[in-house]
């Protein structure tokens, strides 16, 4: 995996550059030279190509400044901003909380692009009509109004497409159902590009109309993954512990001594990494946490029974049966626990549950091809898939 390269900050945002960027840098250079001097002999023309390309860059960093400014006074954090290959992208650390300022930080970009624009184009209005700097300035600024239009269509990943979310989620009171609307609308923009690139480009012959089928192909794919990540959210809010807990655990006697526990369970048990819950007289006393014993002499184990050991089960991480799956999952992280007990409305042990438990609910619910193999891994290993980064996932659902 490619890595990018920082190349400085802009009011404290870090500014990172995709090694992709530079191929469109090439290209837009090109074409600009191209434009001043068809010949590409010129070497005025190819320094006037190279500024007009970084002032390009310069008018997207701007336009994501935009967005990064507005969600910074929402006080969202704001990790970075990307130049790739189609544009510019700003990481935020998570989603604004009213539809109100969603819309704010979606329409900041394309006004800043439409400010550029006017601004250039109030410059070019001073310049002489036929000198070079009339050209740049005019070049400049439809690139901004294009910009500024481009973003504005209402699909999903571009900024239309969060002002539509924006507006679905004011409608209808769902921030979800407001991500399905502009993701559909975005993979239906998507489609359309995709298949008026190909036809453009197979009528005339023009290579160059291609781009717009690599520009939908982005939008449609971005698009898709919007829609993806926000059912696998619902999905995590829908899903209640109790539907992914399992009874995998051992109930035991808190008055049995150390002794007789470790003889009868520890050496004896093949169910290894199963936890153990003392009880006595019908009610559960805590945990029992294996490693404790080894904190206590041998010669104690025959007189000192479960119940001096245990941990309590209010003093334990626990959740009830009702939690749903997105603060399961928090818990488990923010503890960094191997699993969690799950109690009934009692306050007793009703199941527990893990990694594995969560990722088989979630393949079950979504219908996903992970393995039992897998899910086996992962309640081994204690981490989830590598392209299922729920942990991050479930922070941001319930933010």
């Amino acid at each position: 995996m490619h890595a990018n390269w920082r190349i400085g900050s802009l009011f404290g945002i870090p500014l990172f550059l995709d090694p992709s960027w530079f191929l469109i840098l090439a290209v837009v250079t090109i074409i600009n030279a191209g434009t001043f001097d068809p010949s590409f002999q010129s070497i005025l023309a190819w320094g006037t190509g190279l500024i007009m390309a970084l002032l390009l860059f310069a008018s997207v960093v701007l336009h994501e400044l935009g967005h990064s400014l507005v969600a910074r006074s929402q006080g969202i954090q704001v990790n970075s901003i990307t130049l790739f290959i189609f544009g510019g992208v700003a990481a935020i650390d998570r989603e604004s909380q009213t539809p109100g300022e969603a819309f704010q930080v979606a329409i900041a970009g394309p006004v800043v692009s439409l400010i550029l624009f006017g601004l250039f184009y109030l410059l070019k209005q001073v310049l002489p009509l036929e000198s070079l700097g009339y050209t740049v300035v005019s070049d400049l600024a439809r690139i901004n109004l294009v910009l500024a239009l481009f973003n504005l269509i209402p699909g999903l990943p571009l900024d239309g497409g969060q002002v539509l979310k924006a507006a679905v989620w004011k409608a209808t009171g769902s921030r979800f159902q407001g991500v399905h609307w502009a993701a559909g609308t975005g993979k239906l923009v998507g489609g359309i590009a995709i298949a008026l690139g190909l036809g453009l480009g197979l009528i005339t012959g023009e290579l160059g109309v291609i781009w717009i089928a690599l520009i939908g192909a982005f939008v449609l794919q971005n698009a898709d993954a919007y829609d993806r990540l926000t059912t696998l959210q619902e999905t995590l809010l829908k899903i209640l512990a109790s539907d992914a807990m399992t009874r995998d655990f051992r109930v035991v006697d808190a008055m049995m001594t150390l002794h007789s526990f470790a003889e009868e369970y520890i050496l004896t048990d093949t169910h290894t990494g199963m936890p153990y819950y003392a009880a006595a007289q019908g009610r559960y006393k805590g945990l029992v946490v294996i490693e404790d014993l080894q904190v206590i002499e041998r010669s104690r184990w025959e007189t000192e029974t479960l119940e001096s050991i245990i941990h309590t089960l209010s003093e334990i991480p626990t959740v009830d049966e009702k939690t749903s799956l997105a603060e399961v999952i928090n818990t488990l992280e923010s503890y960094q626990l191997q699993r969690l007990t799950v109690l009934s409305p009692a306050g007793t042990v009703a199941g527990v549950i893990d990694r594995g438990d969560i990722v088989r609910a979630i393949a079950s619910k979504l219908n996903l091809p992970i393995s039992n193999a897998e899910i086996k891994r992962i309640k081994a290993e204690g981490s989830y898939p590598s392209g299922l980064q729920l942990g991050a996932i479930a922070k941001a659902t319930l933010e």
